[in-house]
């Protein structure tokens, strides 16, 4: 039996904080699903985990690389690397002890059984195999936003293959309707959806709500809920749980968070659970039209993005009404932001505020997530928090 293994050893994960402070690499959402479902769902594989109850980092994930492995064949890949069909055939046809190697990148992916393995987590390959195709890999998390308008269209491709559509009600004005996909107890009705700059795909249980416009690619996930009047640009993508309002252009809801007002968010990341109150709108592009440099806390230093560049917010975390996040600006978790004029372009964790000098105190954030997850039908778990009190005690 096939089986499938994600390494972070060469992904350098604390380049991509905020969003993996509390989870692997491969489970960041880009596209309309995340990296580990796009791996999966390539290789027909069985999902390795339920989503939903084990999100978080733990080591019971943890895999023990050693001869009791079994008898089956194992691919081992960089938890960063985006999929593709070309890639996923080649690995199949690897032999076990033979790896992929990708121009300018080096190695991507492993197979190997029992035999290959002479010691815990070593494993000895045999042949290297190249592979000629660009592939897209994460190294910074503006990347997510960069990259989503690809991701999304190849995941629109991956779940509706050989598929039908829910009938579309005939209330909505639709444009290369061909391109549009409904899963069955969505509700969009008086919308003008425009696939024809990209594919538009709307998950179960999905409401849009009337007079909203959307321009593909757009993916709304399951639970998802898009208010009166929205008007979205694509690549935007809501995870599952998401309210989205106002106006909102090539973004990344990663789920369970709200953006549920007017205001503007774009060429931005939002993690989970996290809230902008209503008004809040973000800078993506600097008046001299120069370079977007985001803060990279591994590097102490900051980066360039290209000249386009809004929020990265981590998870947990809330901004007042009429909060004006400057060009470029991090956000790390559990942090409660409210600011007269515009943010500093680096806010730490738990910070109350965005002096960086006043915390959030722990118990306080605790208590307030769970208020947060209940809105949705959910509680905070004690795996929840025992990994925001790991984190508030190391920073």
């Amino acid at each position: 039996m096939l089986k499938l293994i994600f390494t972070e050893e060469y992904c350098k994960p604390q380049n991509l904080h905020p969003f993996t402070l509390i989870r692997h690499i491969q489970d960041l959402r880009i596209g309309i699903l995340t990296i580990r479902e796009k791996w999966e769902k390539m290789l027909g594989l069985t999902p390795s985990y339920d989503k939903w109850e084990g999100y978080y980092l733990d080591d019971e994930r943890s895999i023990k690389i050693d001869k009791a492995i079994g008898e089956d064949t194992w691919v081992m890949v960089h938890s960063n690397v985006l999929p593709t069909p070309k890639l996923i055939s080649k690995i199949k046809k690897l032999q076990p002890g033979e790896f992929i190697t990708v121009k300018d990148e080096g190695p991507v992916a492993y197979k190997f059984s029992a035999k290959e393995i002479t010691g815990l987590h070593k494993i000895k390959m045999q042949r290297a195999v190249e592979h000629d195709e660009a592939i897209d890999i994460l190294h910074y998390p503006w990347q997510l936003f960069q990259l989503n308008d690809k991701a999304l269209r190849n995941d629109f491709a991956l779940l509706t293959a050989k598929r039908k559509s829910k009938a579309i009600s005939k209330t909505n004005k639709l444009i290369n309707p061909k391109q549009i996909f409904i899963e069955e107890g969505a509700k969009v009705e008086h919308c003008i959806l425009n696939a024809a700059t990209g594919p538009i795909y709307i998950a179960k249980n999905v409401t849009i709500q009337e007079g909203s416009m959307i321009r593909g690619p757009f993916a709304a996930g399951q639970n998802s809920l898009v208010k009166m009047g929205a008007k979205i640009y694509g690549a935007t993508t809501l995870g599952p749980y998401c309210l989205a309002g106002g106006e909102i252009k090539n973004s990344i809801l990663m789920g369970y968070s709200n953006k549920a007002h007017d205001g503007y968010l774009g060429d931005s990341v939002i993690g989970e659970w996290c809230n902008l109150g209503a008004g809040t709108s973000n800078s993506n592009l600097k008046n001299n039209c120069g370079d977007v440099t985001y803060w990279v806390h591994a590097d102490k230093k900051e980066m360039s993005a290209g000249n386009k560049g809004g929020l990265l917010m981590g998870d947990y975390s809330k901004a007042a009404i009429n909060t004006s996040f400057n060009t470029g600006t991090v956000v790390g978790i559990c942090s409660n932001v409210f600011a007269n004029g515009l943010t500093p372009k680096y806010i730490p964790h738990f910070s109350w505020g965005c002096d960086g000098l006043t915390k959030y105190k722990l118990q306080n954030a605790i208590a307030d997530i769970d208020k947060w997850k209940q809105l949705k039908g959910f509680s905070i778990t004690d795996k929840e928090k025992k990994i925001l009190t790991d984190i508030c005690k190391k920073i």
